[in-house]
């Protein structure tokens, strides 16, 4: 059985996770780490473990299992960076939010907002498999899906602000804790009817600051990324 290394960066921490491990470990990350830093401190955090593969989930735009741009929150030289030579096995990079929204899929059109450091947002939306016969059904027991990881946090908001401004940490500290809760839930309203979600999964280290969440909203859970990580090598 190929055993999985899921790493999860965030702008506060590092957290990892194996197969077959129960214990999530973590080290600092903040704006002084570099993508070797990182790499260095993940092998010197699992000398114990025993992985095959890597999954990473990195703060920002991803393509082909590359960094598209550095950072905001954290130290430069993340694109270009060769995390499969640094490792020494085979590595998959997918956006942090895409990593935990896969992990909290259950079907459907699915809105993710990772309410962290910053604004994580990413939509998984269910397709159908199309049939040679030209019929379609549903490719086996899980629906086939498509991750479209998103960058929403960016987007002007009002007051000449952004998304990330009023719903990331920035936002819970300037606001303070009421009237944040009350942006989340205006955004959460906007953006679902904008993308036309089923519904909407809250995660993201602020998340469990909310004491109601809003309609069509339900709460995630920052295990997830780790499940989100197993799941990207998934036949």
């Amino acid at each position: 059985m190929r055993k999985i290394l899921a790493i999860d960066i965030g702008g506060t921490n590092v957290k990892v996770l194996a197969t077959g491990q129960e214990e999530v470990r973590k080290f600092p990350s903040g704006a002084e780490l570099s993508a070797a830093q990182m790499v260095e401190g993940v092998l010197a955090l699992t000398r114990d473990w025993e992985f095959d593969v890597v999954s990473i989930g990195y703060p920002g735009p991803v393509i082909a299992d590359k960094p598209l741009i550095e950072p905001k929150n954290l130290a430069g030289g993340w694109v270009g960076f060769d995390f499969a030579a640094r490792f020494g096995r085979p590595v998959k990079v997918i956006n942090d939010a895409a990593m935990q929204a896969l992990g909290s899929y259950e079907g459907g059109r699915m809105l993710f907002l990772g309410l962290g450091t910053g604004l994580g947002s990413a939509l998984i939306i269910e397709r159908v498999h199309e049939k040679g016969d030209g019929t379609c059904d549903f490719r086996g027991p899980v629906p086939f899906f498509v991750i479209a990881p998103m960058e929403l946090a960016h987007l002007p908001y009002k007051k000449g602000k952004t998304f990330e401004d009023y719903l990331g940490i920035r936002g819970l500290d300037r606001l303070g804790k009421k009237k944040w809760m009350k942006a989340v839930e205006d955004v959460v309203s906007r953006l679902k009817a904008a993308l036309v979600a089923d519904y909407v999964v809250l995660g993201g280290g602020n998340a469990r600051r909310l004491e109601t969440l809003p309609p069509g909203a339900r709460l995630g859970d920052n295990s997830h990324a780790f499940l989100g990580g197993f799941r990207l090598w998934d036949d």
